[in-house]
């Protein structure tokens, strides 16, 4: 049985080139950071939890929710080949039972803040936004995009950082944990305006607080589809 099911919707992906440097401290033993064309990226992402299960039972009050997250991406080789996944600085969430199973049992780094999100559908267009709040301050992500659904095009930087299927944790210095993220292939809308308004210093630390003042190298709406996560285990 799947550890965790769910739906991942409207997944909106901001890019940033950074110092692989910066992420060493956070890799996991055994993994590697992942270039892409020789660049290191972090991506803050926000999208939709619906219809989620935790071994097979829906938690109330715990189904649909927002999340965002702080990501890198890295590499394990294993049994002559490559697994792709990524390492999370933080994840936001709305639920305090959601961060106290993931920080307790699973050393993850969520946090549980007030959340919210919007979605505005008109005339060819949608209008997607997530939002949280820290020290009495907003945060927020906007991102408008045509409604069309594209193909996310294989040997581009958009397939890049979306198709991954691995998820590392650093337990500690000797110790990861990895997990498999199942779902089928993405599509992409076509991004045509964003607004990022994150004080990435106080959300994540000294180290990101440069990104505030930083133009994204990319921005990606995902739409996102049914996942699963399974095959939890520890790799010492």
């Amino acid at each position: 049985m799947s550890f965790l099911t769910a739906q991942w919707k409207n997944l909106a992906l901001i890019n940033y080139e950074i110092d692989a440097s910066i992420l060493e401290k956070y890799l996991p033993k055994g993994t590697e950071i992942d270039f892409y064309n020789g660049k290191c990226y972090v991506s803050l992402v926000g999208f939709l939890f619906q219809e989620t299960k935790l071994l097979g039972f829906k938690i109330p009050f715990h189904v649909n929710f927002e999340e965002v997250n702080l990501r890198f991406y890295v590499k394990r080789f294993e049994n002559n080949e490559w697994k792709r996944g990524v390492v999370f600085i933080k994840e936001i969430v709305p639920k305090y039972a959601l961060t106290l199973v993931a920080n307790t049992i699973y050393k993850e780094h969520y946090q549980t803040l007030p959340m919210n999100h919007n979605i505005i559908l008109s005339e060819g267009k949608m209008d997607i936004g997530y939002q949280w709040k820290l020290d009495n301050k907003w945060n927020s992500i906007d991102v408008t995009v045509k409604s069309k659904l594209l193909p996310i095009e294989e040997n581009t930087e958009a397939e890049f950082i979306c198709e991954h299927y691995f998820g590392y944790t650093k337990f500690n210095n000797n110790t990861t944990f990895e997990y498999e993220v199942k779902h089928p292939r993405w599509k992409q809308y076509e991004v045509i305006r964003t607004k990022i308004n994150v004080d990435f210093e106080n959300v994540y630390g000294k180290e990101f607080a440069h990104l505030k003042e930083m133009k994204p190298n990319s921005i990606i709406l995902a739409e996102g589809s049914e996942i699963s996560v399974e095959n939890k285990r520890k790799i010492r």
